[in-house]
């Protein structure tokens, strides 16, 4: 019983030691950061309702719903955050096999024959030895070094989760800017053909009364330059269109020409028939898995500090082996050879500590740096919703006005090409009209891709585009 009383006490003082270093606790952000958002003062275009994590099924497209579950289970970046995320929670596995006793088996088997000087009177100089032993160890972890490190393990595996977030909110935003791009580009082709053909409807009333001696070739090479100008923008249209085909291919994980003929058939634009959705404040900082990253981090870094200053500390470990060396498998199992060894270690540097010190400095560091930086999300992440906001409100504001001008546009034209026919107006007014009411009409149709896009950047700004899963770590 006496000598239980040691192992006893070690025990006891395991149970009731404490982790060295800081304990964790989550950073505040700025009160006024979590209410409502400044920029929120268009009721029509967006609301205080919760934001959505699937916010592309707003748009109530099917064939853009399944190019995001394609670019989800297929695009090259959200494999490598996977394949990171699993590298993360082997290490905290690894991590956590130290709380754990460690055994070790070892043995070997060899056939010797002794020099004839060597050998004992009446042995056999030829002998097989065999040679075996179990050993466990224990760490007790007195001063938390373990635990510390398990802590800073896992919060190193939910900062790689999280940024496994990230990366399905990307591509989930990459892939719909890709979709209405490729709507966008369509929808302004059809307008940049329409245009082309008012114009060439435009040349032959002009060559028309150029032959009727009422217009000068001058006027009709007028029309037709025009004409020449907003042909030559098809092209150039037709080039971004298939480029964002191309794209939003790769981002499915199709080579570009593999895309589904749905897709490639993009004609006009999507919209959205309800306010967006954009909670407040403090449910956006949940929801941004960059914020998350950042915090995590700093709970690891904070937790490193304890590791390196438990190294100021003993270690403490408990160990024991058994084992047997004999001759032969007879010899081997007897009690003759039979060895055993049990007792605690300890392992101390110390009076020497400025190295461990200047570790424990060095991880303080790093948590300041970490603190910097999730103080930095946090505000780069209110920024930029504000602002998703304000370009969003903005560009249908802008969309608005330049369609109320494209319908003055259309009605001056129509004014125009009336007086024309009349005698009343001159081939100048007719081109200016012409032009005017082209320019609008392409305007309207980029400002119609612009505000798909500001949408586009709002629903990544609040962070929508991945689900929360249950956390696996062992």
């Amino acid at each position: 019983m006496k000598q239980l009383k040691p192992l006893l006490c070690l025990l006891a003082l395991a149970l009731t030691g404490c982790a060295v270093g800081p304990d964790y606790v989550s950073p505040a952000v700025p009160v006024n950061a979590e209410g409502a958002f400044t920029a929120g003062d268009a009721p029509s275009l967006y609301d205080q309702n919760p934001a959505r994590d699937d916010w592309w099924r707003l748009y109530r497209d099917p064939v853009l719903d399944r190019l995001i579950e394609d670019a989800l289970a297929a695009n090259i970046d959200v494999r490598v955050a996977v394949a990171r995320l699993e590298r993360a929670r082997a290490m905290l596995r690894d991590a956590g096999a130290d709380r754990y006793p460690g055994t070790e088996f070892d043995a070997t088997a060899s056939r010797q024959r002794q020099a004839a000087v060597q050998a004992l009177p009446g042995q056999d100089r030829q002998h097989t030895l065999v040679d075996a032993g179990f050993g466990i160890a224990y760490e007790i972890d007195l001063f938390g070094r373990v635990r510390r490190g398990v802590e800073s393990a896992r919060g190193d595996f939910e900062a790689a989760q999280a940024d496994r977030d990230a990366v399905k909110v990307a591509i989930v935003a990459d892939t719909t800017r890709a979709y209405l791009n490729a709507a966008g580009a369509a929808q302004r082709l059809a307008v940049a053909q329409r245009i082309v053909a008012l114009l060439d409807r435009s040349l032959r009333v002009m060559s028309g009364r150029e032959r009727a001696g009422m217009a000068t070739s001058l006027d009709t090479a007028r029309i037709a330059a025009l004409r020449e100008q907003r042909h030559s923008n098809i092209p150039v249209i037709a080039a971004e269109r298939q480029a964002a085909l191309f794209r939003l291919a790769v981002l499915t994980g199709r080579a570009p020409g593999e895309l589904p003929a749905d897709a490639a058939d993009l004609n006009a634009l999507p919209t959205l028939d309800m306010p967006i959705p954009v909670g407040d404040g403090r449910s956006m900082l949940a929801r941004r898995p960059d914020v998350r990253a950042a915090e995590r981090r700093l709970a690891a870094a904070t937790a490193r500090i304890g590791v390196a200053t438990a190294d100021l500390y003993p270690r403490i470990s408990f160990g024991a082996t058994i084992g047997s060396t004999g001759f032969g498998a007879g010899d081997f199992f007897g009690a003759g050879p039979l060895r055993w060894l049990a007792g605690p270690s300890i392992s101390w540097s110390f009076p020497n500590q400025e190295r461990i010190r200047a570790r424990i400095s060095a991880a303080e560091a790093d948590s300041a740096g970490a603190l910097a930086t999730f103080d930095g999300s946090v505000l780069q992440a209110l920024a930029e919703t504000e602002t998703a906001l304000s370009n969003y409100a903005r560009a249908v504001d802008q969309r608005t006005a330049l369609a109320a001008a494209r319908e003055q546009a259309d009605r001056a034209a129509r004014i125009v090409r009336a007086q024309q026919r009349e005698g009343r107006s001159d081939s100048l007014a007719l081109l200016d009209a012409e032009r005017t009411f082209a320019d609008a009409q392409a305007q309207v149709a980029d400002a119609e891709e612009r505000i798909a896009n500001a949408q586009v950047d709002l629903f990544r700004a609040l962070g929508g585009g991945w689900a929360s899963e249950p956390l696996r770590t062992m």
